[in-house]
Formats: C-alpha cells, structure tokens, sequence
C-alpha cells in the first residue's frame, strides 16, 4: 500500500541541503505541500543561505508545490510567520519535522558556555518553537504529525558533544510529553535519531563511510513517523539502510526495609537495583509511580 501526503501541508526546518532537503523533496514526490525551512549556510549556523529557494525550485520541477522560509528556529515569532504564512496559502500545516541543527563540538572542559546554550536553543528550543507554532492549529485541524529529530549522542552519550547530547534528550522527553498531550486530537509525536552523511557530518565519517550513510536511507523511517498511520511516542534510529527502535526503560527494583533505607543499605542491593532483567518501557511518567505505590502496597498485605 503507498504511503500518499495528497491534501496535506509540511514543514520541514533545516531544509536547504541534507536530511531536511531529502525529506522535502519526498514528501513532495508524495504529494504534500512543503515549507522549506532554511537559515544558516554553515555547519555553526552562521551566514546566510539561498539553499531553500534552490529546493524549492527542485520540487516545482517536478511539478509540486512549495515555499521557502528563511526564519530562525530560534526565534519563536518568526515560527509564528511561517506557520501562519503556510496556513493562509494552504489552509493549515498537517506535518512538521523538525530538522533544524547546528554543531559546536568541543570537550565540556574547553566549551564555551555560549557554545552550550547556541546548540541547546537551536535543536531543543527551536523544535519547542516551531512546534508551539503549529500546536493550536493541529488541535483545531484534529490532525498533526510532528518529528523531533534527536540523536545517539543523546541518547547513548559522546565524547565532545555536550552541548548537543543534552539538547537531543531533552527533544526525546519533550516527545514523551506532547504525544500525551496531543492524544485526544490525533497529534502523533515521534522521535528519530538519524545517522546520515551531511553538512553536520562530512569531517566527522572516514571517506568510505560516508558514502555509505547518504540522507536517502533516514528517510523511509521519517516520512513513516510523520504518515497518517504514525505510531506515536516512538523512538527510531536509522542510517546505511539499518533500521531500530530504542526505548527508555525501568526496572521493577526492589523495596527496602525501612532499617535499610540508608546509604550503606542502597548500596548492598545496588546489583538488584540495576539488573535489567525484566526491565520495561514505561508510557509516561505516572508508571515509575505505580510501579512504587504497587510494591509498598504488596509489602502491606504481605
């Protein structure tokens, strides 16, 4: 069955070249109206460039339509415009992938704190923006598919990343809680962890490698995330054709006596505390309190 974006509207941040400019060009293929989304024309998000005009010329010629959009992700009116310009020429927005990136790599120890706070408000605020733009209209469309763009930086950690490691969590909690809140009117929010062969990556990937980790392969899991038959609060990695879910998960743990609440007590059982055996995958936070209320309950009874 083909996956078709007929009849809907997308935005896409960061769509001037890479995954965002792959993703844009498919959904095009697919039928959808696209904002294409693009602002710096260097790795740090400085300088400017016209690469959003340049995709928009390859979707009109291949008969779509389409729009650029230069505004920052890191100005929160500025995703206000956007969204309200794509509404006014298309009657709404249905699906938002934000892509949007910038890289600032140094040890914790040499990172400027600026450094930090530049990476964290483009990836974590700017996805928390241009969401929030497009928020109250998908709630009264009844219908929204949005994808954050995370990574395994955050999620598994990386030697000289700090900045970006913390921002690319924080955008896999902040789906945790928007498809909790955008459940009642079919918001379906998703996370993504793309390994791809980009501006962002290029001295990063030995030669042979690289070639292998092209955009192309991200972008069947992406469009799926963003499809109208989505899961929701989904965490996926891909890139090279590879495909996997990921998840973050607890375990039962166990209940200590009071006489054993205390430091030394914590730190006799810490095998039991942090065997993974049987761990699960919580879907939202309120389980790791049930999962407590249901062991001091048993250990009334028993």
């Amino acid at each position: 069955m083909s996956i078709s974006f007929e009849g809907r509207v997308a935005i896409v941040t960061g769509a001037g070249g890479g995954l965002g400019r792959a993703y844009a060009l498919e959904l095009a293929r697919r039928g959808a109206k696209v904002v294409v989304n693009d602002l710096g024309g260097s790795r740090d998000g400085t300088g400017h460039s016209d690469a959003a005009l340049k995709v928009v010329e390859e979707i009109e010629a291949m008969g779509g339509e389409a729009m650029s959009n230069g505004g920052s992700v890191s100005e929160y009116e500025q995703m206000v415009e956007m969204v309200a310009k794509a509404k006014e020429r298309w009657g709404g927005v249905h699906v938002l992938i934000n892509n949007a990136g910038i890289l600032r790599d140094k040890s914790f120890t040499k990172m400027d704190p600026a450094d930090f706070e530049m990476v964290v408000r483009v990836h974590l605020i700017g996805s928390a923006f241009a969401t929030k733009a497009c928020w109250d209209l998908m709630r009264e469309q009844n219908y929204g598919r949005i994808l954050m763009t995370a990574s395994s930086t955050g999620l598994f950690g990386n030697f000289g990343q700090a900045n970006y490691g913390a921002a690319k969590l924080g955008l896999a909690g902040l789906t945790k809680t928007l498809y909790l809140e955008g459940a009642k009117n079919n918001i379906k929010v998703n996370t993504l962890a793309p390994v791809a062969a980009t501006r962002m990556t290029e001295d990063i990937f030995p030669e042979e490698a690289f070639k292998l980790f092209g955009p192309e392969n991200v972008v069947p899991a992406a469009l799926f995330l963003v499809s109208e038959d989505a899961p929701t609060n989904a965490i996926v990695g891909a890139g090279g054709g590879a495909y996997h879910g990921a998840w973050v998960t607890m375990n039962k743990g166990v209940l200590l006596a009071p006489n054993e609440r205390t430091v030394e007590g914590f730190a006799a059982n810490w095998d039991k505390i942090s065997d993974r055996t049987g761990d699960f995958a919580p879907q939202s936070g309120a389980e790791q309190s049930q999962v407590i209320i249901g062991q001091l309950q048993a250990a009334m009874k028993g």
